[in-house]
C-alpha cells in the first residue's frame, strides 16, 4: 500500500471510530502531542489529553454521543512524513437529548511514525461554507 493509500485508511479508521462512539480507537489515532482546533471552542485544545479530558465530560454531563459521521470530498497532500487530509464532514449527535447536524470541513495533519504509522498530530475544524449564516 502506498503513502497516499495509507494516509486515507487511517483517515477512515479515525473517522469510523468517532462515528462509532469507539473512545479508545479515535484517541489512539492521534498523537499524544496532537492539537485541536474546534471553531465551536473558544481555545485550542493543545494536547490528546485535553481533548480527551473533553469528550469524557461532554458524554457525562452533556450525555454527547455520536450517531453518524461521513466524510467526503477527500484530498491528501504528501510532504515527506507528514500528510494534510482535508475533507468535508456531516455529523448527527445527541447533546442534552438533542439531536444536532453538522455541516463542516475539516483538515487532519497525519505524521509517519516508527513501523511506517500515520498518526493524526492536527485537527483543524470548521463549519462548512454553506452552513454557515450572514449576519
Amino acid at each position: 500500500m502506498n503513502d497516499r493509500d495509507q494516509v486515507l485508511q487511517a483517515a477512515r479508521d479515525l473517522v469510523t471510530a468517532f462515528a462509532n462512539n469507539d473512545r479508545e480507537a479515535y484517541f489512539g489515532a492521534f498523537s499524544a502531542d496532537a492539537s485541536f482546533v474546534f471553531y465551536t471552542l473558544e481555545q485550542p485544545l493543545l494536547s490528546r489529553d485535553a481533548y480527551q479530558a473533553l469528550w469524557d465530560s461532554w458524554r457525562l454531563e452533556e450525555g454527547f454521543e455520536v450517531l453518524s459521521c461521513i466524510s467526503s470530498n477527500a484530498f491528501v497532500s504528501l510532504q515527506g512524513d507528514v500528510a494534510i487530509f482535508i475533507h468535508d464532514v456531516a455529523t448527527e449527535l445527541r447533546m442534552q437529548g438533542e439531536l444536532c447536524f453538522s455541516q463542516e470541513r475539516e483538515t487532519i495533519v497525519f505524521r509517519r511514525h516508527q513501523q511506517g504509522r500515520w498518526l493524526a498530530c492536527h485537527e483543524h475544524l470548521s463549519a462548512a461554507p454553506q452552513a454557515q449564516t450572514t449576519p
